[in-house]
């Protein structure tokens, strides 16, 4: 697995300091504002920093590919053209039998001819990429890739573009607030507002977020404030503000202490009241979210639910009915407070 270590300091547009893996696929996850965009132009050169990789080379020099946000394609040259952009180096006709590769690569070599106003928005993205790695880059920097597609979309242009980048080789670093392309990724960085807060395995960040903030990050929407009120060889046992629940023990909870207790909605089970954590309560609401459900549960907890069309198609949940829930003990996930 590709693996390159970064280590950068920016003062400017914002301060931030950053010790990041990339590895293969890397996806550096946060909201808007906290630095993601600014690590990548100072990557590419294009911001002052300091640091390593490629310190003190200009932008030119820096063997480094990078798709903006918004393509950045010149619209008055075709895809071709544009691809060549970077290629100058080469006589005429080896630059757009060079172009010419790249636009194979892609998958895209019937748009040779056109111009960025005669494409699609995922055409675009790949004849910027295409551009971008005609530079022959040691690492590949795309700026939110997934923003300009819908979710109807995104799975086949991007799914398919992301297999072409893993069969190249190439250290790539994403910067995206899209928990889509996080959980695709082969390495995950949480960034916020205090700094990078976490690395690892897209698995393990997405099932074991370190803390509350980064669980908000990563989509585990289920969140409760408990006290810990008993400990035995395997279990803990907690008190929320309405119920009592039981979780897999983790070695650094003691007796008395405050956590918060998360559960993916993914991960909660219906109608197995019978189970450990089960729970009886009414379905407030259903939503129809592509080939998958979305339900809110209330009870002694009100929790965010998905549920697959073949599981409704058994179950017929209809808004306002009576509903169990379990809440498995291997997906509780305990955090300090």
């Amino acid at each position: 697995m590709p693996l390159l270590e970064i280590a950068y300091r920016l003062h400017h547009p914002i301060k931030l300091q950053i010790a990041l893996s990339v590895r293969s696929f890397t996806v550096l996850l946060g909201e808007s504002g906290v630095g993601k965009t600014s690590l990548l132009k100072a990557l590419a050169g294009l911001l002052p920093a300091e640091g390593q990789p490629f310190a003190g080379l200009p932008p030119e020099a820096r063997p480094v590919g990078y798709l903006p946000q918004h393509f950045a394609l010149f619209p008055h040259l075709s895809a071709l053209g544009n691809v060549a952009f970077p290629l100058d180096q080469l006589p005429k006709t080896a630059r757009r039998a060079k172009a010419m590769e790249f636009l194979e690569l892609m998958g895209i070599p019937e748009l040779a001819g056109r111009y960025p106003k005669e494409m699609s928005g995922g055409q675009q993205q790949r004849v910027a990429l295409a551009r971008a790695l005609a530079r022959d880059p040691q690492l590949l920097l795309l700026d939110e890739p997934t923003s300009a597609l819908d979710g109807a979309t995104r799975e086949e242009v991007f799914g398919e573009v992301l297999e072409r980048l893993r069969r190249l080789n190439i250290p790539t670093l994403a910067a995206s607030h899209d928990v889509w392309l996080a959980q695709r990724a082969d390495w995950v960085g949480v960034l916020s507002s205090s700094g990078l807060v976490q690395q690892d395995i897209s698995q393990t960040v997405f099932a074991h977020p370190a803390t509350p903030e980064i669980a908000r990050v990563v989509g585990l929407r289920n969140l409760f404030e408990a006290r810990v009120v008993g400990l035995d060889s395997e279990l803990v046992h907690l008190q929320t503000a309405t119920t009592a629940l039981k979780a897999l023990r983790r070695p650094w909870v003691q007796l008395g202490q405050k956590v918060v207790v998360g559960i993916r909605p993914e991960d909660v089970s219906l109608g197995q009241m019978d189970a450990e954590n089960g729970l009886s309560g009414t379905l407030v609401s259903l939503q129809a979210e592509g080939l998958a459900f979305r339900g809110y549960f209330s009870g002694a907890m009100k929790l965010e639910f998905v549920l697959s069309r073949t599981a409704q198609d058994r179950l017929g949940l209809q808004i306002g009915q009576g509903l169990e829930v379990a809440l498995g003990l291997r997906y509780l996930h305990l955090m300090p407070t």
